[in-house]
């Protein structure tokens, strides 16, 4: 779970989700930073506390000092900042069609992109785990993304279904 948390993706997840889950643009904006940044800070807080290193990461030999309050200002701050756009498109996603599928497959694109990043970058000296974790969230974005876009155009054919319908449809039948 510490790597996958440790990525951008969850948390952009999380603002998004929020933003769709309100009615109000004012809402989804506020309630997602203020969310972000407090998983932010929470999440600083526990990792200060409890400073090992995740399964599946080696150690390195000079690692400067990463936490501390100067990364939960840092990352409380741009948590705080991104999450208003992020739970606006969260809430934009809510439109159906194409219009809100673009939002909606944001999550699912951007933990493809990040996977592949840290694939490319990382996996080799992090292990096995490592490269376990991101494939396979490179395969759940992928499910997920084909999920959102099946959804879509079946919702769509069903509509439209019901409007280009043949008028007999319109009238009950009789039978005598």
């Amino acid at each position: 779970m510490s790597i996958v948390f440790s990525s951008g993706w969850p948390w952009a997840c999380y603002a998004l989700m929020v933003g769709y889950s309100r009615r109000s643009k004012i809402e989804s904006a506020l309630l997602a930073s203020l969310g972000l940044a407090i998983g932010v800070v929470t999440y600083y807080v526990f990792k200060d506390m409890n400073p090992t290193i995740p399964a599946g990461m080696e150690a390195a030999t000079s690692v400067p000092d990463t936490s501390g309050q100067g990364q939960i200002f840092l990352w409380g701050a741009a948590a705080f900042v991104f999450g208003a756009p992020v739970g606006l498109m969260g809430n934009v996603a809510r439109t159906p069609g194409v219009g809100g599928l673009l939002f909606r497959l944001v999550v699912p694109l951007t933990a493809f992109f990040e996977a592949t990043q840290r694939l490319s970058v990382e996996a080799d000296s992090e292990g096995a785990v490592f490269a376990l974790t991101w494939n396979a969230t490179r395969v759940a974005a992928c499910v997920a993304a084909v999920v959102l876009i099946g959804h879509t155009v079946w919702s769509w054919r069903v509509r439209r279904g019901r409007v280009d319908g043949p008028p007999e449809d319109a009238a009950p039948v009789r039978r005598l």
